[in-house]
């Protein structure tokens, strides 16, 4: 699956870029054709033959490209910098890890052999009970509530926007977060409507747009 917040950033820089797809082996590792270009093996990473660099890790790409590339765009007003740092960890560093456990937690029950699946559904239901399901809720809420007191401040952007109102890379790494939460990685009722209109909003700029429609199939979007 194609990682789409990085053409959508690059489309927002309005970068040209051609995209590369690398299938997973048999093993359902990566292609070696993929290890050549970055020693990890893992997607997305870009090459920049202007630069000659190879960034991996989506959070370092778009650093990168707003830094190198951005003139100006992706940055957050001075006063928001630590916001914008903030939201750009928490993502992966944090909302991220706690979603992907709370799904594995719902989906490994579901199959296990049927003789032991009892056991398993009530080791795990515990574990999600106690741990991993408040530990979700409660970074929903937290990025619900921030969300929304940017939206009442006239602000649709999680660090507040560069100077000319468009996303920052807080965004850009929020996005993935919360396209999988809107798109059933949670039950619906527990979704915070603002989230919805957050990925709504994302999804009919024109440069998400573009990224969509050169990406090609995504999990998380269908416009």
């Amino acid at each position: 699956m194609i990682v789409l917040r990085i053409l959508w950033i690059l489309e927002e820089l309005g970068l040209p870029y051609e995209v590369k797809r690398y299938e997973r082996g048999p093993d359902q590792l990566a292609p070696k054709s993929l290890r050549e270009v970055h020693p990890l093996g893992k997607s997305p990473v870009i090459e920049d033959t202007a630069r000659g660099k190879v960034i991996a890790e989506s959070g370092a790409i778009i650093n990168y490209l707003i830094k190198y590339y951005g003139e100006g765009r992706g940055m957050p007003a001075t006063e928001r910098e630590d916001d914008n740092d903030f939201w750009t960890q928490f993502s992966e560093a944090s909302f991220m890890p706690t979603l992907v456990m709370t799904r594995i937690f719902q989906v490994v029950p579901q199959r296990a052999p049927f003789f032991v699946r009892p056991l398993v559904s009530m080791i795990f239901g515990q574990v999600r009970s106690q741990f991993t399901d408040p530990d979700l809720k409660r970074k929903i809420a937290f990025a619900q509530a921030a969300l929304e007191k940017e939206s009442a401040d006239g602000r649709a952007w999680f660090a507040g926007g560069d100077k000319d109102g468009n996303p920052t890379a807080a965004d850009y790494q929020m996005l993935f977060v919360l396209e999988a939460i809107t798109s059933g990685s949670i039950p619906p009722e527990n979704v915070p409507e603002s989230f919805r209109n957050w990925v709504d909003m994302v999804h009919k700029r024109p440069a998400y747009t573009r990224a969509y429609e050169k990406g090609g199939a995504y999990d998380y979007a269908k416009l």
